[in-house]
């Protein structure tokens, strides 16, 4: 939920994902359908505007950018943060708890490296706004979703709910370094957080030719790693530098 790209044209403009900057201030958390005028042709205009520039930034596969064109993604923004000009913009938006709704590349970028295949059940670590929970579940995952700050997790099953997604995607509030080890193994894992090393639980709790990706390191020294768990054996492949908010552990709050 939490990663910032800047401006990125192609491959070759956009070297490093920055982080989000927090925004401070806790703010409504309701969701709602949104009136008639919110869910007519200014936001289809504006989610089509995103999809083109998602191509334009490199994004290709065309089952991640069906689906971000078809879930409304201002309804994953608290309507007191919601923002006719902003919501589909390539840039985070604050969502309250000093937390923010990514930007729409990285939740594209990440989902696109996990590959996924339909049916496969996917955890996410850092719920947030519940936005990157529907775009794996609209690209035909079962999905699992762990959020640390309770009211986001209840702000995210609500936009779930309101969107259709509220069978397909399971929230918990609870510590992420734990994994839900009761519905392992799961096919992908993707954090949203920054650890400083792979969480155990988590690589316990990915099957067997199962692949994680997630932001890797201390602050300043992060990395987004794409890890592979074959024949016993895990492997991490570096991709792009990157700042992500640290994940913390439930004691640490």
């Amino acid at each position: 939920m939490l990663g910032y790209a800047g401006s990125w044209r192609g491959w070759v403009g956009r070297l490093v994902l920055v982080a989000l900057g927090l925004v401070g201030g806790a703010g409504v958390m309701g969701c709602s359908r949104g009136t008639a005028e919110e869910e007519g042709d200014t936001w289809a205009g504006r989610r089509e505007q995103m999809v083109v520039e998602l191509r334009h930034y490199g994004i290709t596969n065309q089952v991640v950018l069906d689906a971000m064109g078809r879930i409304p993604r201002h309804l994953f923004i608290p309507l007191a943060y919601r923002n006719r000009w902003t919501a589909y913009a390539d840039r985070p938006w604050p969502i309250g708890h000093d937390q923010t709704i990514s930007q729409p590349f990285i939740v594209a970028y990440m989902t696109e490296k996990l590959a996924l295949q339909p049916g496969e059940k996917v955890l996410e670590i850092g719920t947030g706004s519940g936005y990157q929970a529907a775009v794996l579940a609209e690209c035909g995952a079962e999905v699992y979703s762990i959020e640390i700050i309770p009211e986001l997790a209840s702000h995210a099953t609500a936009a779930l709910e309101a969107t259709g997604y509220g069978e397909r995607v399971k929230v918990l509030a609870g510590d992420g370094y734990k994994g839900w080890p009761e519905h392992q193994p799961f096919d992908c894992i993707i954090v949203t957080c920054a650890p400083e090393e792979v969480p155990a639980a988590l690589v316990e709790q990915l099957r067997e030719g199962g692949r994680m990706i997630l932001p890797l390191g201390a602050a300043g020294r992060q990395r987004l790693v794409i890890l592979r768990k074959e024949g016993g054996e895990v492997s991490i492949q570096d991709d792009l530098p990157v700042r992500f908010v640290p994940m913390v552990h439930e004691a640490e709050r």
